[in-house]
């Protein structure tokens, strides 16, 4: 048999605990109502209980749980509650009143006596502090449904709903020899380059909407490098001069991709990393020490009017099939590339791809099993590809400035695409 002291120690303690958090509770919901009225002008008076009516709400549903092990007495005051909470609505609909915060808390302070008996201590407390945090939310609520727009809500509902409950339902089989992959890991990708995406996207959109050119390299390269590059090798067109914040925000952009791409390893193929680790991290402290050597000769001006930005949405489900798509045919051609010609070729794929998007390539060859290509060999081949999208950025930031404006940028990113074919050459 338990030790009666220690069972009662417990009840003591739990009978306490949900008390002073029914009592808190009751202060904060009071404090809400409060400016709730003051704010749409309405009686003040209509109110279910006081602070102390929680406590006792608490107190309740505490000593019902715990006298009756078959929980019909707690189930007898759960319909007795909502009788009075039901009887208090039709009073509240009678005044046009239909909010419902309160007769919802009350029901939630009554479970505060089963939470502490039946689960873990700090599931109190964390019902508690999301109690606490909703009645606070009302004006950052109010912000961000002015600020979010309703149709990012529902695309990143469907992108939930294929993450949560499409992607653990994929199949983990290998589709034929000719698709050396399996549905799950193609979703996967889709899942994960899209989580990255998305939040530069966050970013750039809702956080740091008043952001320099340096700030929106940064930014943008978390979302895609390439394109952060032509947006601002477009903006330098309009410019009489040279902005040096502008190059080096170019060059920034770059300096994400070298991140992202090291984090992409880690996640897919962690035992690379310590093949390729040491290089990114190399070309992305570069790549940022040639951000700032461009950036110091920038003037301290006020921050310059905001950019236009690609705004598509990167969880739309239509983004994510043409990933899809772009990820079985470069690991259809990855595939028949090494099977044929072997590392060189693997090398010489690397080189052209790096002309497009690389990340269906990069992620082809880290999740691929190729009998006769080595570690240092995948690497290699990442390490060219992102050498290669270094040109093409830079060939961009040439075309889209007109021809002017972009000679820094330009510059470095030539550099730095030459000291990366190196290091993957070097493999």
């Amino acid at each position: 048999m338990p030790n009666f002291d220690t069972v009662a120690q417990q009840h003591w303690f739990g009978l306490i605990l949900v008390a002073v958090f029914g009592f808190i509770t009751g202060l904060e919901l009071r404090e809400y109502l409060q400016q709730r009225a003051i704010e749409l002008k309405i009686d003040k008076k209509l109110a279910f209980g006081t602070s102390r009516t929680y406590t006792f709400v608490a107190i309740i549903g505490y000593l019902f749980y715990i006298l009756d092990e078959s929980k019909i007495l707690y189930l007898c005051g759960l319909v007795l509650i909502g009788l009075f909470l039901a009887l208090f609505y039709f009073k509240k609909l009678q005044t046009n009143h239909s909010h419902m915060m309160q007769p919802l808390m009350t029901l939630l302070v009554y479970t505060y006596g089963a939470i502490v008996v039946s689960l873990p201590l700090w599931m109190l407390v964390l019902v508690f502090v999301i109690v606490i945090f909703t009645l606070n939310a009302k004006p950052l609520e109010t912000k961000l449904t002015k600020l979010i727009e309703p149709n990012e809500i529902f695309t990143l509902a469907k992108f939930l709903l294929l993450m949560g409950v499409i992607l653990p339902l994929m199949p983990h089989n290998q589709i034929s020899d000719t698709i050396p992959t399996s549905p799950y890991k193609i979703w996967l990708t889709v899942v994960i380059i899209s989580a990255i995406s998305y939040l530069g996207y966050l970013l750039k959109r809702y956080i740091f909407t008043k952001q320099g050119y340096f700030l929106m390299g940064i930014i943008g390269g978390v979302y895609s490098s390439t394109a952060t590059t032509i947006v601002l090798a477009k903006k330098a067109k309009s410019l009489k001069s040279y902005d040096h914040n502008l190059n080096a925000g170019i060059v920034s952009a770059t300096g994400m991709l070298y991140i992202r791409l090291f984090v992409l390893t880690t996640i897919f193929n962690p035992g690379i990393i310590k093949h390729i680790g040491l290089p990114l991290s190399v070309m992305a402290i570069l790549t940022f020490a040639a951000a700032f050597w461009v950036k110091r000769h920038a003037q301290k001006t006020t921050i310059p009017r905001a950019i236009e930005t690609d705004k598509s949405n990167p969880l739309e489900i239509q983004v994510a099939l043409i990933f899809a798509t772009l990820f079985v045919l470069m690991t259809v051609i990855t595939q028949y590339v090494v099977n044929h010609y072997g590392h060189v070729g693997l090398n010489f794929l690397s080189f052209i791809v790096g002309f497009t998007d690389i990340d269906p390539f990069v992620l082809s060859v880290l999740t691929g099993h190729f009998k006769d290509i080595t570690a240092n060999q995948v690497s290699s081949a990442i390490l060219i590809a992102a050498a290669s999208d270094n040109l093409l950025k830079a060939t961009y930031a040439y075309i889209f400035s007109g021809r002017k404006n972009t000679k820094p940028a330009i510059i470095s990113l030539l550099v730095l695409s030459a000291i990366t074919l190196i290091l993957g050459l070097l493999l």
